[in-house]
């Protein structure tokens, strides 16, 4: 007995010997330095989505009439949806150069406002969430569309008014262009225009928007899978990161 354990001492030592030279390493996910931004952008592209939302129901435009009949002024205050103020006023004045009735105007824009509103909100949302590290420059586009689009369709139903006038109209004062920015002159009707409220929270959509790119394209220049990134983004910006950033030993 004591022979076979003194032959299988070396053995052990041997044994222990190897095991004692192994090193258990402990391995953990390195978050990025700008992790904690993407919490930012998403934040951001909330209330960017939340104030078009807000705008859809609030008045973009005012314009106001002035005349010696008028001396209070008549005003017309222009939304995504129609129009409301003084418009039967107003429709009546129009009548006598020839002008269309109001409630003409914009008839496909004002039928599909809510969708319209409804889809920028929905792809500006996915491209912040859902866009890979190549698309950062394009995340912002729809956002700046939305008042940018409301302005040239208010431009163009402006000209389009002012100068298809009914050539049978009891008064002639020729074709002209409602002024949309500050002061104008329409016959012996002074004017005054300037955007409202529901054009402001567009603008401040516009601007958290932009700004969640701004920090968007920060998060994924320090992202762990910046090098391999392509056109969507594997975590939908928050999600967690499944691949190994580094070792701790």
């Amino acid at each position: 007995m004591t022979t076979n354990a003194a032959s299988r001492a070396p053995e052990d030592t041997v044994t222990r010997s190897e095991d004692d030279r192994h090193t258990h390493l402990q391995v953990a996910t390195v978050s990025a330095p700008w992790d904690w931004a993407r919490w930012v952008v998403v934040g951001l592209g909330v209330a960017g989505v939340g104030l078009f939302f807000a705008a859809f129901f609030r008045d973009w435009w005012s314009f106001w009439l002035y005349a010696p009949q008028y001396p209070g002024g008549l005003r017309l205050q222009i939304a995504l949806t129609g129009m409301s103020g003084d418009v039967k006023e107003i429709d009546l004045l129009n009548h006598y150069i020839g002008m269309k009735h109001l409630a003409d105007a914009a008839p496909v824009e004002r039928h599909i406002a809510a969708y319209g509103v409804a889809a920028i909100g929905v792809l500006t949302t996915a491209l912040l969430l859902g866009s890979g590290r190549k698309l950062n420059k394009v995340v912002a586009i729809p956002a700046i569309a939305f008042p940018v689009v409301f302005l040239a369709d208010s431009l163009y139903w402006l000209v389009t008014y002012g100068h298809r006038l009914d050539p049978h109209a009891p008064l002639k004062i020729g074709a002209f262009t409602p002024q949309m920015f500050g002061n104008g002159q329409i016959g012996q009707f002074e004017t005054y225009a300037r955007p409202d409220v529901g054009f402001w929270m567009a603008v401040a959509g516009v601007a958290c928007v932009v700004a969640a790119t701004v920090v968007r394209s920060r998060v994924c220049a320090h992202c762990n899978r910046a090098g391999t990134c392509e056109a969507t983004c594997p975590r939908l910006m928050i999600l967690p990161d499944r691949t190994k950033g580094g070792m701790h030993t």
